[in-house]
């Protein structure tokens, strides 16, 4: 293997944000050619004219810029244009190569004009079925010359060209690079499709013709590709071209060991982004479904992954996305992430909910987070923890109905309320906070729950939630006397 002339490629179609299963396709194809210090090309396949827009590309490449897989070549991320020596990149603007290379197998007998009409190819097919047979089309037109299917074209009459089949009768063996070998009898397929009578190419003939005129080396894509390797194969033989190397990932499966569906939740790496998950941890995700570590490691580096990744590795069985260890992970992840960079990403979300809160005070921000990381599993987890530090979304809970009715409870408010207001300090410490505490405690007799859970009341609105040791500091002395008030004034029973 030349290292130097590896080129893999991700091939997409344009139709929507990028599923995580295109994801891992395109991370072990960024992978492999990382490895081997080949070329990761990004091609477009967007005949579908009717569902393959700019707008859906422009999705498909900010998820992949998200996410960190820069591709070699391919359309550039701004503008769209072309950069690289293979262009161009989207099959739309690819139409009179494919024209040329079913010209060529045209002339060469390998392909043929078909003039059947929908309903003729319906009715063979009913009448196949009907008989037991494999429903392979037959069509009369196979051995039409192709000066007379011209003579018939210029009438107006329009066709589709189909590639012959019939007459290869050997089987297509190939080494899988995940399966193994695999083994396809020539007449799985009929005469297929290379151009529909529109001229616009089908899948399998635009692959095969951009495998080879892009030079692809290797072929990483999913399981459901599999069959279409077999009319590819007859394509590249067919032109005398040496075909790339195949390898065919294992299926990406919910927690129902179902195929993933959008139904069940979030799929596509756009929702994986705003719900707060960072892109290096959900690339160490679906590194693991279908790959996996020499030793077994569940936390790995993008530099380790491209160190590691082999082909050898990758299985061949589904893997099962896991929601819970996503999340698992992807905690793992924020928690190593120092304050200074996990910042800004947490004060997108925080900004988003609109919370009030004293952003630019870096020092604050840092102590915020040294508090908050190891409860948070994703970034929009921020919002609920950092929503108790906003004045303007406290609010008197109805659960803190029973405390406030206490006997106690005024006593040990207005106690709290006094001490808060006599501290000389903008905020307290975790140890001014305990002897705080303590003095309440001292001065009004209260204890256990009579005491802690009115001033939790007083703090966050109920008397229940996170310890107050830790969030206290984070707030002004100001926000707490002020919140103090507001519960003694509108929240007590007299």
């Amino acid at each position: 293997m030349n290292n130097q002339n590896i080129r893999v490629r991700f091939a997409p179609s344009p139709t929507g944000y990028l599923h995580v299963g295109g994801a891992r396709t395109a991370f072990y194809n960024y992978l492999f050619a990382k490895n081997h210090g080949g070329k990761f090309i990004l091609r477009i396949e967007d005949t579908d004219l009717a569902r393959s827009t700019d707008e859906s590309l422009k999705m498909v490449i900010h998820d992949l810029k998200w996410l960190g897989l820069n591709w070699d070549e391919g359309p550039a991320a701004e503008s769209l244009e072309d950069t690289g020596s293979f262009g161009p990149y989207k099959q739309s603007k690819r139409l009179l190569i494919y024209k040329k290379v079913a010209d060529e197998l045209l002339e060469n007998g390998q392909a043929y004009y078909c003039f059947m009409s929908d309903a003729e190819i319906e009715a063979q097919k009913a009448k196949s079925e009907a008989d037991g047979k494999m429903a392979h089309l037959i069509s009369p037109f196979e051995n039409m010359s192709l000066s007379d299917a011209k003579a018939e074209l210029a009438k107006g009459k329009t066709a589709v060209v189909r590639f012959k089949t019939r007459n290869l009768k050997k089987d297509y063996t190939f080494k899988d690079l995940v399966r193994g070998v695999i083994t396809f009898p020539s007449d799985m397929v009929g005469d297929f499709v290379l151009l529909r009578s529109d001229g616009m190419p089908v899948y399998n003939f635009c692959c095969a013709v951009d495998d080879h005129m892009m030079q692809i080396t290797h072929v990483l894509r999913a399981e459901e590709h599999l069959s279409n390797t077999l009319r590819q194969l007859m394509i590249f033989e067919s032109m005398k071209w040496k075909a790339p190397e195949f390898g065919h990932l294992s299926v990406v499966l919910d927690e129902d060991k179902q195929k993933m569906s959008k139904r069940k939740g979030a799929t596509s790496c756009f929702q994986f982004m705003e719900e707060g998950y960072l892109p290096e941890a959900l690339l160490n995700f679906i590194a693991l479904l279908g790959w996996s570590h020499p030793e077994e490691k569940e936390i790995i580096s993008i530099d380790e992954m491209i160190q590691k990744f082999s082909v050898e590795r990758l299985n061949s069985s589904g893997a099962v996305f896991d929601g819970v260890k996503l999340k698992w992970m992807n905690a793992q992840y924020l928690r190593a992430m120092p304050e200074e960079k996990l910042w800004p990403l947490v004060k997108a979300f925080l900004i988003k909910a609109k919370l009030n809160l004293p952003f630019e005070n870096q020092s604050w921000a840092i102590q915020t987070l040294q508090t908050f990381k190891t409860h948070m599993e994703v970034l929009s987890d921020a919002v609920g923890l950092y929503s108790l530090l906003d004045d303007s979304k406290f609010v008197i809970q109805p659960e803190s109905a029973e405390v406030l009715s206490w006997p106690t409870t005024v006593t040990v408010l207005s106690k709290w309320k006094e001490l808060i207001s006599d501290f000389k300090g903008q905020s307290l410490t975790e140890a001014d906070f305990l002897r705080i505490e303590s003095e309440v405690k001292n001065s009004t007799g209260a204890k256990g729950k009579n005491l802690f859970q009115p001033v939790r009341v007083a703090v966050i609105g109920r008397p229940q939630g996170p310890e107050l040791k830790m969030l206290v500091p984070l707030m002004t002395t100001q926000s707490l006397i002020a919140r103090a008030d507001q519960v003694l004034k509108n929240g007590v029973s007299t």
